[in-house]
């Protein structure tokens, strides 16, 4: 049995892996359990900094934020450009305003790009993950349906057998 699952891993494999890969994913699939919790085995390597991106991230991309920084940007505006006039902070054209806008753009996108990356390593992970999980379910469904046909061989055996005593007992 342990033989016919190696074939049967390496032919649901299929891949351009080193030979060494290769016997340790069978090993891996045949004789352990794989599934991993991918989210917490992630969040026990992030750094501070990694928790700062995300949670950023998570803020600047939400629409509480875009409806707050418009709240901000329309009040910066009326108070520089209607209650103010001429003791305004940042008069119209609002060079000030867009000194802090690009400021922002600048800080913002390469902290939210970090934790896109993150999120993609952590994709990957999983997509690996529930490779091997469907991979070692293909191979205990493939064991249960040779059990099953063995089943039914026996079962057919038995039932041959207790036909044929019926029909010597029928026939004496």
């Amino acid at each position: 049995m342990e033989k016919r699952k190696r074939e049967l891993v390496k032919m649901l494999l299929n891949q351009n892996l080193e030979e060494k890969d290769e016997e340790e994913m069978i090993d891996l699939l045949i004789n352990n359990p794989i599934t991993i919790d991918v989210d917490k085995e992630n969040d026990s390597k992030m750094s501070f900094g990694d928790k700062v991106a995300d949670k950023l991230s998570a803020v600047a991309g939400s629409w509480t934020f875009i409806i707050l920084f418009c709240l901000f940007l329309l009040f910066w505006i009326i108070l520089n450009a209607y209650i103010l006039l001429d003791g305004a902070i940042d008069p119209y054209p609002f060079i000030l305003l867009n000194l802090l806008l690009s400021c922002l753009a600048a800080l913002q996108a390469p902290i939210i790009m970090m934790s896109q990356n993150r999120q993609a390593k952590k994709d990957t992970i999983r997509n690996k993950n529930d490779y091997r999980t469907d991979l070692k379910s293909e191979l205990i469904l493939e064991e249960i349906c040779d059990r099953l046909d063995k089943i039914n061989k026996n079962q057919n055996k038995i039932l041959n057998y207790i036909k044929t005593k019926e029909e010597e007992k029928s026939k004496k």
